[in-house]
């Protein structure tokens, strides 16, 4: 058997229906366009015209591996297919690899030198390569002085808003640290680099609150694989309990955070959910806060998705009661670079 390793193009039908058509036969059902438009790169393990094995890479995360079981050499076949997502992107000088898996499949990714990070009934997360998840936590200063009420938050902050300040104050008058985790991803209207900025300036008069970039690990739903679910029920605690996991068992157990705050969450469902499955995992050994959600005179909830709904509908002058001066500020001056990027498709919908 002469394997050979050959790029495939899932924009091209013969390509894609060759590639769906393999993922099938092995159980892979799950083909919509959130989980395809990810895509950057798919490769197949050919043999002469049959295909044996193929993966795909979404940034550094490896999505869609799967072999043919009644193909020789279906371990080999796996490894290399592993390897060369790997050295795909080795060439661009990345060399932190991520895969969401079925538990079944944990050994086989062991084996290959990747780390387990959580596993549950439905799913698992893994990592291989630098740097990693204890490099991260390592970069995370921690007080010289212990304390002994260390709390937590993570929010997306798109943008950061009075809500989340009322949020980061109550922790701050009932902890002696705080540390506030801004999800990593630009994918909703302000980037990373802007919403990280944008919660430190809206924090700065809390002189116990310490605000860090989740990095890789604090993790937003647009990069979980839901494609070997089989359905959106799954999806949503296949997420949540995962991303409770790696914060319970490494986050918080590295910098001994004993409380996470949340806010109450009367308007997404999803985020609802998230909060019950986030009190269920985390607890006992983490304390569970759950803060009612700033409201405005009128009884409404202040959201930075009514925020983002404002800037599209060039309503600024309305968004004094909504967002600390600095955010203001910030959306002030940069608002013909936010409406650009509504205009080109962006998001604001959402949390």
């Amino acid at each position: 058997m002469v394997r050979k390793a050959k790029e495939l193009n899932l924009k091209n039908n013969e390509d894609f229906a060759l590639w769906k058509n393999f993922l099938e036969n092995v159980g892979i059902n799950n083909f919509s366009e959130e989980e395809v438009n990810q895509v950057d790169l798919t490769i197949g393990i050919f043999d002469k015209q049959k295909l044996l094995a193929t993966g795909s890479l979404a940034g550094n995360i490896l999505k869609y591996i799967a072999v043919s079981a009644d193909s020789i050499g279906t371990g080999s076949n796996f490894n290399l297919i592993v390897s060369e997502l790997i050295g795909k992107l080795a060439l661009k000088g990345i060399f932190h690899t991520f895969v969401f898996t079925k538990p079944k499949y944990v050994t086989s990714f062991q084996h290959l030198g990747f780390k387990k990070l959580a596993v549950t009934e439905f799913g698992a997360v893994l990592e291989r390569g630098f740097p990693d998840i204890s490099t991260y936590l390592a970069d995370i200063k921690q007080t010289e002085n212990p304390v002994k009420k260390t709390a937590a938050i993570v929010m997306n902050a798109n943008p950061f808003t009075l809500g989340h300040k009322f949020l980061v104050e109550q922790a701050s008058q009932e902890n002696d640290l705080v540390y506030v985790f801004v999800v990593a991803t630009n994918a909703g209207l302000f980037a990373t680099d802007e919403r990280l900025k944008l919660v430190k300036q809206g924090t700065q008069h809390l002189s116990n609150v310490k605000v860090v970039s989740g990095g890789s690990y604090m993790v937003s739903y647009a990069t979980f694989p839901a494609y070997f679910l089989d359905s959106p029920n799954d999806l949503i605690e296949y997420q949540t309990t995962l991303d409770a996991l790696v914060f319970k068992n490494w986050i918080a157990n590295y910098l001994h955070i004993n409380t996470r705050y949340l806010g109450s969450e009367p308007l997404s469902r999803t985020t609802s959910i998230y909060n019950k499955i986030l009190k269920k995992v985390l607890t006992p050994e983490i304390s569970v806060k759950i803060i009612n959600r700033r409201q405005l005179l009128n009884g409404e909830v202040i959201s930075a998705s009514n925020v983002r709904k404002k800037i599209a509908q060039n309503k600024l002058n309305e968004l004094n009661e909504l967002v600390p001066e600095t955010t203001l500020k910030f959306i002030r001056e940069n608002a013909a670079i936010l409406k650009l990027r509504i205009k080109k498709g962006m998001k604001i919908r959402g949390n």
